[in-house]
């Protein structure tokens, strides 16, 4: 029998690659999803949680939210994560999945977390070259748009571009393909996994906190 893991999901392209590479050993019983809850939305992804709930529905995964306010303290943040860890660790699931590529202190930030409620953390994607897991994320057939954009590094003109080779390719050279420094955070709607795309559209840009461009993803209704 595979163990039981639960995926801290963002909605976005590096989640939905260690989702994918996680079932194929594991059993993944949900999605982790925190929500800023004045706005219902992603938390830093600024997507309608409409849309983060069809994704689940069509990944065949419950999904649970962490509500946290806004702005949000580190304190609060980490009280609110361990409250669902806690229960999903009572569950019997003993694992963590997260996306994470590069970045030490975020592993290490993650594995401290997690260590403080008895969960392990796993991570899929660590270590690996970020483009050549964006051209995999590709050639497996996932499917995404960026839904916000960094402006210190990236004109606003990304925002609501399908994530693909064509935009890989005009990506500044000093831009993570992976947007593991933040340049970036996309939805994915397609791919492996997916019983059927998640239908959206582009609505308006805006910018937050003076830096941050935002593209409203609208749900389509079939």
């Amino acid at each position: 029998m595979s163990e039981k893991a639960l995926v801290l999901w963002s909605g976005g392209k590096d989640s939905a690659l260690a989702l994918h590479e996680a079932r194929r050993q594991l059993d993944v019983v949900a999605l982790l999803t925190t929500v800023t809850e004045p706005y219902d939305r992603i938390s830093m992804h600024g997507v309608r949680t409409a849309l983060l709930d069809r994704q689940a529905c069509s990944l065949g995964l419950p999904v649970e939210k962490v509500l946290i306010p806004s702005p949000c303290s580190n304190a609060d943040y980490e009280a609110r994560m361990a409250i669902a860890f806690e229960q999903f660790r009572r569950q019997g699931v003993p694992m963590v999945i997260s996306g994470d590529i590069f970045l030490e202190d975020v592993r290490r930030y993650r594995e401290a977390q997690l260590a403080a409620v008895g969960l392990t953390g796993n991570f899929p994607l660590w270590g690996r070259d970020p483009r050549e897991l964006a051209d995999h994320f590709l050639a497996l057939g996932f499917r995404a748009v960026l839904c916000c954009v960094d402006s210190h590094v990236l004109d606003e003109r990304f925002a609501g571009r399908l994530y693909d080779e064509s935009l890989l390719t005009d990506l500044p050279a000093l831009v993570d393909p992976c947007g593991e420094r933040g340049e970036f955070h996309t939805f994915v709607f397609d791919g492996p996994g997916f019983a059927w795309p998640v239908a959206y559209r582009v609505g308006e840009r805006a910018l937050r906190d003076n830096r941050f461009w935002y593209c409203d993803l609208l749900p389509v209704d079939d």
